[in-house]
């Protein structure tokens, strides 16, 4: 087993957590205050203007544009693995971006904002709008992200805190094999904690590997006292072997007020022929009689909608009685699709038609204008593996920004980054390997195993303490 689940193709490696909100960690202590006057020490390439007026600065470009990776096949590393999970593929670096999958995770944070707009709402019916807002918003970073993160090391650990996005997060990988990884986020206004634990089983198809997700996401308001909890669709990225890649998304995610009973049934449809349905969420909320009180519509690519259910219901029933639905155009013949060849990659399709009263729940970020040469990052995404001067004297020595193979990659040395990643896996073997013959056992840092106190079901608990900063225990892992 030379790598670890190497072929997180679809950034859904393995992301697991849950969180307790000890009284230590009620007050905001130990966050990060570096100097960001200066570069980032990685080369002009987006350097950040002086910091002015109190506000930071956050780099908008990486040190170096991504590596093709039209000269490579994976067919010749993947053509014995079809039906097979593949937790111990080792896939070339090129395939990677320069992220590990805990920095992907964080991505969830992205929007933010929808967990303190739920928060400030006084109707659970509003509150479940915004928190299935943010449960799909979570997901919209993966558009056209085609890379695979790096798989974390055991023991590795990456915080964020944002001040003017008001949360603090922490991960960490708690099981090699699996691959787990837990996560924790708090508001710093003490309104929500968010956890959980996400540890995908990857497979590969043929054409396509799919990652399946497992593990339970919790939402916690505290103002509110409720907890949400759900778990997220499955993805899956189309011509791994020949072709242009894409992605879709597809599974029904439940998401579950379990102080109310009320609860949110979104269906993330599969793609279809000609790409009709490609991208498209559809849903509704109900109370625990199972009366529908609110439907959802919209695109995981771009925005959500949503509407009484009446309104709803007459609009499509006068769509239904109008003109037959315009087949939609494809520049592809369907046939092609189930031959030895590529998926056919659907084209885009008008986007979401809004119906009459309808109310905004969600809009993404537009990506930087040259996301395209930088993995297809966003914004937030682009900032996350910034390492600013004075940063390592207050970062936890396990914190993925001091990995040297992601370093190397992101400024685009990739003859380093692949020794690099060779030398940390040989070294976690080792470690394996020792402690095997000493007959000990992994201990965890930041979180243990528990029960979720809202789902009843095993999950990974904070501990609490890592904003103390007290890192002498830290294992030694780059």
């Amino acid at each position: 087993a030379a790598g670890e689940s190497e072929f997180s193709e679809v950034g859904l490696d393995s992301d697991n957590s849950s969180g307790e909100f000890s009284e230590a960690n009620q007050r905001v202590t130990g966050v990060v205050h570096v100097d960001t006057s200066k570069s980032n020490g990685i080369g002009k390439v987006g350097e950040r203007p002086p910091q002015g007026n109190g506000v930071r600065k956050r780099r908008t470009s990486l040190p170096a544009p991504m590596f093709t990776r039209s000269d490579f096949s994976v067919w010749s590393i993947l053509k014995k693995c079809i039906g097979l999970e593949l937790s111990r593929i080792t896939m070339p670096i090129v395939f990677n971006e320069p992220l590990s999958f805990l920095q992907r995770i964080t991505e969830y944070m992205e929007h933010v904002d929808l967990v303190h707009r739920a928060s400030r709402q006084p109707q659970p019916l509003e509150r479940m709008q915004s928190v299935a807002a943010f449960a799909v918003s979570a997901v919209a970073s993966q558009w056209e992200r085609t890379g695979k993160p790096f798989n974390p090391l055991l023991g590795e650990t990456y915080e964020l805190i944002r001040e003017d996005l008001g949360f603090r997060f922490i991960s960490e990988q708690v099981s090699h094999h699996p691959p787990i990884s837990a996560f924790y986020s708090e508001g710093l206004r003490q309104d929500f904690l968010f956890h959980g634990s996400i540890y995908p089983k990857l497979k590969f198809w043929g054409k396509s590997v799919e990652a399946e997700p497992r593990g339970t996401i919790t939402l916690e308001l505290l103002k509110h006292k409720e907890a949400y909890t759900w778990t997220n669709p499955t993805c899956c990225v189309h011509n791994v072997i020949i072709g242009k890649l894409w992605i879709e998304q597809y599974g029904t995610v439940e998401i579950l007020n379990h102080r109310t009973g009320d609860k949110c049934i979104l269906h993330f449809k599969p793609c279809g022929l000609f790409g009709k349905e490609l991208h498209k969420v559809e849903g509704h909320i109900q109370d625990k009689n199972k009366k529908k009180l609110f439907m959802i519509y919209g695109k995981w690519t771009e925005c959500l909608w949503g509407i009484d259910p009446v309104a709803y219901e007459a609009f499509r029933k006068q769509e239904r009685r109008g003109d037959p639905p315009r087949k939609a155009k494809s520049d592809a013949d369907p046939e092609k699709a189930d031959g030895d060849g590529a998926d056919t990659v659907p084209g885009a399709q008008e986007t979401v038609q809004v119906i009459p009263g309808s109310k905004l729940l969600w809009r993404v970020n537009a990506r930087p204008p040259n996301s395209a040469q930088m993995y297809n990052f966003t914004s937030f995404t682009v900032s996350l593996n910034e390492l600013e001067t004075g940063m390592e004297q207050t970062l936890a020595p396990t914190d993925c920004r001091l990995r040297p193979d992601i370093r190397g990659m992101e400024n685009g040395n990739m003859d380093l980054a692949s020794q690099e990643k060779e030398r940390l896996e040989e070294k976690q073997r080792q470690a394996r390997r020792d402690r095997a013959r000493e007959e000990a056992e992994w201990q965890t840092r930041w979180f243990h195993r528990g029960i979720n106190p809202h789902t009843g079901t095993p999950d990974w608990l904070y501990t609490g303490g890592y904003f103390e900063r007290d890192f002498s225990g830290c294992p030694d892992i780059y």
